[in-house]
This record gives C-alpha cells, sequence and structure tokens, in this order.
C-alpha cells in the first residue's frame, strides 16, 4: 500500500488509538485518542486546551500511537506511528465535525466547542502488521519528509549456508536458496531466533 492508504486506513478502519505523550518528568503517558482525518501529508486528531494531553503535547511534540482491528491476536492488523505533532488552531473544526458526526454528542453547540483545538501529526514513520495472514505481513512507511530507518535483522557475507536460521524461523521467511541466505523482511516477526542461532555470527540487528 501507499502511505495516503495507511493513514486512511487508521482514520476509517480503526479510528481510536492509543496515544502516548511525554510528562514534564519524562515518563510517557497514555490516553485514547480518535484519528479524525488525513491527507497527503498526516493525520489530524482534536483536544480541549483545558486537558493535560493538551499541555503535554504543547511542551513536547513527539508523539507515538498504536491503533489495532481486528477480534482476535490471529485476525488483527496493528499500525503503530512515531512522530511530531503541532497545534493548527481550530479552523478545520467544522470539518471534523461533519467527517466525525459523533462528536456532536459530546459538544453539542459552538459554545461548547470553543476550548477545542486541531493538531496534526505533520511527520513520522510507521509500522503495519498484520496476523490475520500466513506468514505475517509487516510493512513500513513515512510521511512529512520523516526518513524511515531499516530495522529487523539482515544476513551478513559471514553466512555459510549451514541453514540452522530456517529451522529455528517460526514463519519460515528466510530464502536458503540464496547465497547467503535472505531473510524476507515483509513476513519476519523480528524475533531474534535466527540471530540466536547462527553458528557465524552472520545475522546482525539493525
Amino acid at each position: 500500500m501507499q502511505t495516503k492508504e495507511y493513514l486512511q486506513y487508521i482514520v476509517e478502519k480503526i479510528h481510536s488509538t492509543v496515544f502516548a505523550t511525554v510528562d514534564g518528568e519524562g515518563r510517557p503517558v497514555t490516553c485514547a485518542i480518535d484519528m479524525m482525518d488525513y491527507d497527503d501529508s498526516g493525520l489530524s486528531f482534536l483536544t480541549a486546551k483545558g486537558k493535560n494531553f493538551y499541555d503535554r503535547l504543547k511542551a513536547n511534540e513527539n508523539i507515538a500511537f498504536t491503533a489495532m482491528k481486528g477480534e482476535d491476536t490471529l485476525s488483527c492488523v496493528a499500525v503503530s506511528v512515531q512522530g511530531k505533532a503541532k497545534e493548527i488552531g481550530p479552523g478545520n473544526l467544522p470539518a471534523l465535525f461533519r467527517k466525525n458526526p459523533y462528536m456532536e454528542k459530546i459538544y453539542p453547540d459552538v459554545r461548547s466547542r470553543s476550548a477545542l483545538t486541531v493538531f496534526k501529526i505533520y511527520e513520522g514513520t510507521g509500522e503495519w502488521f498484520d496476523l490475520s495472514k500466513q506468514p505475517i505481513e509487516r510493512a513500513g512507511f513515512s510521511f512529512g519528509g520523516a526518513q524511515a530507518r531499516e530495522t529487523g535483522y539482515f544476513v551478513t557475507d559471514k553466512c555459510i549456508g549451514c541453514k540452522l536460521c530456517y529451522s529455528k524461523c517460526p514463519q519460515k521467511c528466510i530464502d536458503i536458496s540464496a547465497n547467503p541466505v535472505v531473510i524476507r523482511q515483509k513476513h519476519c516477526l523480528h524475533c531474534g531466533n535466527c540471530y540466536e542461532i547462527c553458528p557465524a555470527r552472520a545475522i546482525e540487528q539493525r
């Protein structure tokens, strides 16, 4: 999928997220936040200026959230995002209320909405993790100029072709026909079994 499709999935298919910010003492704090809208450049949500959540966002723009959809673990799609959020003001509130009409039951009139403001996650990297497929599917994405970092386990030229890594891989996502063998990153659990068993120390973690 393209980045915009991941953002659309978060807003339209999952919507409610577990959102993390940092308090004044550097401790993580979580809360439930609905993602209200998306575009090519990021995600939008709202909050009230009287909330501690608002204070944390203003003090530190670094955020993270995880969103999940599924009836149980093996039917679950999880999307995680790390990035930066900035206040863009109340100008988009009417559009967000039209797109999310349930908000009218929480803030029923213009006067009650006067404390609300909109934030945008304008830069970030994300990871898509789909346990409903076999083998599992994993993918990364980025937006707003953020650079996605390559993470996981990778085989180096030290590989001796013993295939022990494949024997211990729960997803059998290692191509042992190649030399050196190749880990198919989009199916990897990042469990580290291959790293632990490799006798040649040919697998590195990034």
